[in-house]
């Protein structure tokens, strides 16, 4: 791998924009511990050459589970990306999957490769947090937001709702949501993980302006990915 490529895998899937220092989620020690301890274990036995397979895998582990410390910057009604990854939609919400009533739609598709710790897209209360069982199809295709396993919280700021939706995929089989219904939250802040490759659904008010398109890559925590419209009146 050439300067150049190491610059772009670097930049890309090491955080090297923006971070400050980098820890692990808490969600990958059972993983990384196991890894280590078949690791020894095979050692101890005298199987050295299998016993990089677990090492490897740790590797693996530390690096899908890593955590890069990132300042959320906004201003006043922006919505920050809850995930990181490229852009699957970015407009009208889709109708199979969507949450009763007219939304915008913006959906992140999330590889193995990109951290999956997710973030608050905007400060507000949480009013619902929803779990729902479901298939684990490929996360990049559209049915995936209808039958896939999910979480989803909603997210209620000056009058306004958002849904931010937790999607496993073909290989994710896993969510961590750490919000309960009635919490107060803030912008960028981290509140849960999807392990092994997933997708990321946000759903926004109509007079919401988005400010991504698709294929676009973005960063949870950094990436301004809509400004909501005028504050309304909570009802």
């Amino acid at each position: 791998m050439d300067r150049g490529a190491l610059r772009v895998f670097w930049e890309t899937y090491l955080d090297g924009y923006n971070t400050r220092s980098m820890s692990i989620d808490r969600a990958g020690f059972p993983f990384i511990g196991g890894a280590i301890l078949v690791g020894l274990l095979l050692a101890a036995f005298g199987f050295y050459g299998t016993a990089i397979v677990p090492l490897v895998l740790t590797a693996f582990f530390v690096f899908f589970f890593r955590d890069p410390d990132r300042p959320t910057i906004h201003a006043p009604g922006e919505v920050i990306s809850p995930a990181d990854g490229r852009v699957l939609v970015a407009g009208p919400a889709e109708s199979a999957g969507a949450p009763p009533g007219a939304w915008q739609q913006v959906s992140i598709f999330l590889s193995p490769m990109d951290v999956h710790v997710n973030r608050v897209p905007i400060g507000g209360r949480v009013t619902r947090v929803l779990e729902t069982p479901g298939r684990f199809l490929p996360a990049y295709r559209a049915e995936a937001a209808s039958q896939n396993e999910r979480t989803e919280i909603w997210i209620e700021r000056a009058g306004q709702t958002i849904v931010c939706r937790q999607v496993v995929g073909l290989l994710a089989r896993r969510i961590v949501c750490r919000l309960a219904e009635g919490a107060q939250v803030e912008t960028g802040q981290r509140y849960g993980i999807m392990k092994f490759g997933s997708r990321m659904d946000i759903y926004l008010p109509l007079d919401a302006t988005i400010a991504v398109q698709v294929g676009d890559r973005v960063l949870s925590g950094v990436t301004r990915i809509a400004r909501l419209g005028a504050e309304r009146s909570a009802a």
